[in-house]
Formats: C-alpha cells, structure tokens, sequence
C-alpha cells in the first residue's frame, strides 16, 4: 500500500511541476554587474572578467563571513498604506472591495522600477503579534491570502509581502519570476538579499505600528528567505518553515521545478560548483547566527518533496536538534506542489496556524 500510494503521489506531484510550459531554459551567466552594488567585496584578490567564477566562489564565502554588512540597509523613509483593488486571475472576478497594501522603495535598487518598490498586502489585527509572510516562488496576487486571513483570526496581523520580481513587480517582459531564481548567478544573490532586507523593512514598519511580538512565516524559496531574515534580525521571536532545506545550489539542482535552470549550467557547473557560488543565499550557512537570539521555531516538511528534496530537510531538522534549538517538527505525507492542494492544504495550515497561535 505504502508503495502505491508512493507511485500516485510521485506522478500527481509530477503532473503539477509540469503544467507550466512557459519554463524558459537560460544560460549561465556570472551576472557580474550585480555584485558592484553589494556592501561586501573581496579587494581585488580575483580578477573577474579572468576567472569569474572564483571571483564569485571567493565573494560568496566573504558574504558569509560578512553577512550582518551584506544584508544590512537603510531604512526606508516612504513608508505608506494605499487603497486598491487586488488584481485577479484570469477568468475570476476581482475582489469587490479594496485591499490595504503597504508600499516602499526598497533599499537594495535593481534595473527594474517596478520591482524597486516594494507591495506587502496588509492584514491588521488588534494586539502586538504580528508576521510577515513569505509565499512560493512564483506565487501570484492572492497566494497565501486565505492563510494570512487565518492568522488574523487568531489575533495576528499580517503582512503579506510580495517577493522580489512577483506579483506586481515583475518586469513587464516576464512571464514567471525568472529573476528571483536562474542561471544568473549573480543576480539572484542580489534577489534574495532584496528579499531579506525588504522583510526586514516590514519589520520596520510593523513596529512603528506598536507591534512588539514579530515573526516570520515562508513558503518554499519563502522559507529561505526567512531563515536569512531571522538569522540577521534579533526582533524575529517565531518562525514558520513551511518546506525547508539546506543548500540553494543543492535545491536548484536537484528539484524538479528546477529542472530548467539545471538545463541551462549543467556542463558548466557540477552541483558542488553551484552550491559554493551561492553558499551566501543558504540556510546552512547562518544556524550560527539563528543562534544568536532565542525564537521558536517550527519545520515542515513533506515525505514525496521532488522539489525540496527530504533529505535535505532531515539534514536542517538534525541540525536544528543538534544546536538543541526550540524547534517543532512536521513532516506531511505528499509532495511539494501537492501541500497546496486539496487535503494537504489543509493540514499544513492547521499546523501553521496552531503553531504560531501558542509560539508568540
């Protein structure tokens, strides 16, 4: 039984990564010229343009090393609530009343303007807990909304943050959120340190609202991007990895929904090159300073991941026991793609929800 319900959950979960044909498959590219903007440099012990990537590899272990300059900024000073319509589906009618949004310009500026200002849908709640919430990658206007509604009947506020290069601010010429994870290696370092330090802003910004209890709450490349945060921020007290694992290169070349990136550098790169060039944007890489400041935490995980491989989420949940963290572990019987789908989804969230509830 065990071995037939492993088959149909392998093939749904495979049915749901390949129903998206607009996958573009890149080549590689060091994107150097986004690593001129970063706080952290290595001082000209790597020529670039001659060996790019040992510059980066080099540069990547300095981000480590140096990671509380790397995902430091400059608080924003536009912050401001606005009124809209949600933008809805194809084929769906739009919500029927406007939804609060906080906007800022981001501190870490890209070539895109639309992705330099920053869109959190907000959901208040009465008292002094509140989350900053994460979605997939990929996600669309009204993923993780229904969720965020949960927390604030629960008495937690929430801010729905829209990740770098999603929702609306993606290019106009993207059909996905190609730049937030590619063959780009530069560039998506400098997505993801986009990312921690727009949530941080949020943070900012909760707290100036009287909000004193903060967490944090992700969703697959989500997860990721709040484990930096909590790793580089002592006011994150809770935090929720909904999937989680080890090593960005590792994923990326691994899962399925990645396949396309893989396509576009194996030949280039082998796994262990990629996981070096990209060790400054990995979980791993920062339990030292997770540890810093005491929070809770809960990992969730599922048995048929083909995106977020299991064993490397055993290998962060080992991790987290041998620091003997205050950690909660939960391990979902389907897939990645599948947790979104009907019954899973529900089931995580009763996790989810029941977790932060108690955790604050």
């Amino acid at each position: 039984m065990r071995t037939r319900y492993q088959r149909w959950m392998f093939d749904w979960e495979t049915r749901l990564t390949m129903r998206d044909t607009n996958r573009v498959v890149r080549s590689l590219d060091w994107g150097l010229e986004w690593t001129k903007a970063w706080p952290v440099s290595i001082n000209g012990a790597v020529n670039p343009v001659a060996e790019p990537e040992r510059y980066l590899s080099t540069l990547s272990r300095a981000i480590v090393a140096e990671s509380d300059r790397f995902y430091s900024y400059t608080r924003p000073t536009d912050f401001r609530l606005e009124q809209r319509i949600p933008p809805a589906k194809p084929g769906q009618t739009p919500e029927p009343k406007p939804a609060t949004f906080l906007r800022f310009t981001s501190p870490v500026q890209t070539p895109y303007p639309e992705n330099n200002l920053v869109n959190a849908r907000w959901f208040p709640a009465r008292g002094r807990r509140a989350v900053v919430v994460f979605p997939q990658w990929n996600s669309d206007a009204e993923s993780h909304n229904a969720l965020c509604r949960i927390f604030n009947f629960l008495g937690i506020a929430a801010l729905r943050l829209s990740m770098p290069y999603h929702d609306v601010r993606m290019p106009p010429e993207l059909e996905r959120a190609d730049y937030a994870v590619s063959s780009n290696i530069g560039r998506t370092i400098d997505s993801t340190r986009q990312a921690v330090v727009d949530a941080r802003c949020c943070l900012d910004w909760l707290e100036s609202q009287g909000y004193t209890e903060l967490g944090l709450m992700g969703t697959s490349l989500g997860s990721c991007y709040a484990f930096i945060t909590a790793a580089h921020d002592h006011r994150v007290k809770v935090c929720a990895y909904n999937h989680a694992s080890t090593y960005f290169g590792d994923v990326v070349w691994t899962g399925q929904s990645t396949r396309h990136i893989r396509a576009g550098i194996e030949g280039e790169l082998t796994q262990d090159r990629l996981r070096e060039l990209w060790l400054g944007i990995s979980p791993m890489s920062y339990f030292d300073h997770y540890q810093r400041h005491s929070k809770k935490s809960l990992v969730i995980y599922a048995t048929y991941d083909l995106t977020f491989l299991p064993e490397f989420s055993r290998l962060i949940v080992e991790e987290f026991k041998r620091r003997s963290e205050n950690f909660r572990v939960c391990i979902l019987p389907c897939g990645h793609y599948t947790t979104g789908e009907t019954p899973y989804k529900y089931l995580c969230a009763f996790h989810l929800a029941r977790f932060l509830s108690s955790a604050f």
